[in-house]
């Protein structure tokens, strides 16, 4: 019912600048919350920042100043620019939605495809 796409991910060298984007499509109803995660080889899959229909915000303690969680609700699209990046932010980075679907009116979880973030020199 619902896919998200997203764009963005390359190869950057420590404190340069990428900017992620996902854009959900599908018989959407209403946004409860979209979030970014990443994972790198061999460890576990980390919040990194998410955003609540309440427009609260949260970001994970190693990013926090670094990177900013954005949305466009008219294209229900949601942005992750990062700055100063630094080694250890290379992963793939997945963008979450938790969305109410139109016509059952259900709420579900879904995760892009990823897009590979690479912070080298």
């Amino acid at each position: 019912q619902v896919q998200l796409v997203e764009s963005g991910g390359g190869l950057v060298q420590p404190g340069g600048s990428l900017r992620l984007s996902c854009t959900a499509s599908g018989n959407i109803f209403s946004i409860k919350a979209m979030a970014w995660y990443r994972q790198a080889p061999g460890k576990q899959r980390e919040s990194v920042a998410r955003l609540t229909s309440g427009d609260s915000i949260n970001y994970a303690d190693s990013v926090k100043g670094r990177f900013t969680i954005s949305r466009d609700n008219a294209k229900n699209t949601v942005y992750l620019q990062m700055n100063s990046l630094k080694p250890e932010d290379t992963a793939v980075y997945y963008c979450y939605l938790e969305a109410v679907v139109g016509g059952t009116l259900l709420q579900y979880a879904y995760w892009g495809q990823g897009t590979q973030v690479t912070v080298s020199s």
